[in-house]
């Protein structure tokens, strides 16, 4: 949090989670920054504060990805074209933080239940040689 302070907010926040995370997020923005709300997973829908948001300068807006492949399946597909080709250029790696044999599957799914997973977790089915 004061690290947070000293910086004075973030710029840009993503928020899966709505409800009080929702409330953190907003709180952690800075002045002119952007809230951008892409679920509900705490199963809350969030309530914005007008008040915060006018003294605070802030944008807050929704996005759903699904909403796209209704209304603009050709952008879907560019933008998901663009991704793969940052993905073979080495422009984007995700960070494998556990690679895990089949037999271990319930320790990976554990992680991702505990919330202990830090990066993705793979679960190696065959052995490639």
């Amino acid at each position: 949090k004061d690290r947070l302070r000293a910086e004075g907010g973030i710029d840009v926040m993503f928020d899966a989670v709505g409800g009080p995370a929702f409330d953190a997020a907003l709180r952690a923005t800075r002045p002119d920054g952007r809230l951008v709300a892409i679920g509900f997973a705490s199963g809350q829908v969030p309530q914005v504060p007008a008040n915060i948001l006018l003294v605070k300068n802030l944008t807050v807006i929704g996005f759903w990805f699904g909403g796209y492949q209704t209304q603009a399946p050709d952008q879907v597909t560019a933008s998901l074209a663009e991704v793969l080709r940052w993905w073979t250029d080495g422009a984007v790696r995700p960070h494998v933080g556990q690679v895990l044999p089949f037999e271990r599957f319930p320790e990976g799914l554990a992680l991702l239940r505990d919330r202990k997973a830090q990066g993705k977790v793979v679960i190696r089915v065959a052995q490639v040689a």
